[in-house]
This record gives structure tokens, C-alpha cells and sequence, in this order.
């Protein structure tokens, strides 16, 4: 299930995700890039490391990508595409 609507907002450091259930889901860019999902970071989290994030990360891209949409950070930090189920079930 994909999100009827999507907003970046830098400024704030959110991503707002609007799903077809009426729930409105905002993520914040520094946990965003924590959780995220490419091979590298799975196997720091998987190590029981952390991953290491700057707070003032922000998402600078947002590509969409079908099932999913690829974030882009200010790190440089590009590589994980987010699933829409693996979105939604973030921040419960």
C-alpha cells in the first residue's frame, strides 16, 4: 500500500506521509537515516552497532521508486530505498 501523499520538509526535518487509512505519519530525518535499509547500515544494526548520524541530517531527495522511494541525504548517504510497508511501520 502506497501513501496517497508524501512532503518533505527540511526546515522541520520531517517527511509526512499521508495512507489510504486517513493516518497522517510524519518521520524524522535523523531517525530516517538511522533505519535505513540498504545492505551496510542492516549490518551495523545487525552487529549491534549504531549507526552514526550528524542530527542536522536532512533528506535532499526523494525519488520514488514504485514500491518504495529512495531517500537522499545531506550526508551523502543515498543507497537505501525505504519499502512503503517498512515506512509505515516506522515510529510505532
Amino acid at each position: 500500500m502506497s501513501p496517497l501523499a508524501m512532503g518533505n520538509s527540511p526546515d522541520k526535518g520531517q517527511l509526512r506521509l499521508n495512507w489510504p487509512d486517513g493516518r497522517e505519519q510524519r518521520l524524522d530525518h535523523t531517525e530516517l537515516r538511522r533505519q535505513c535499509p540498504c545492505s551496510q547500515c542492516r549490518a551495523f544494526r545487525l552487529q549491534g552497532l549504531a549507526v552514526q548520524v550528524d542530527p542536522r541530517v536532512r533528506v535532499v531527495e526523494v525519488n520514488a521508486q514504485g514500491y518504495g522511494v529512495q531517500l537522499v541525504f545531506s550526508d551523502g548517504h543515498g543507497r537505501g530505498i525505504y519499502p512503503w510497508a517498512y515506512l509505515a511501520g516506522l515510529g510505532h
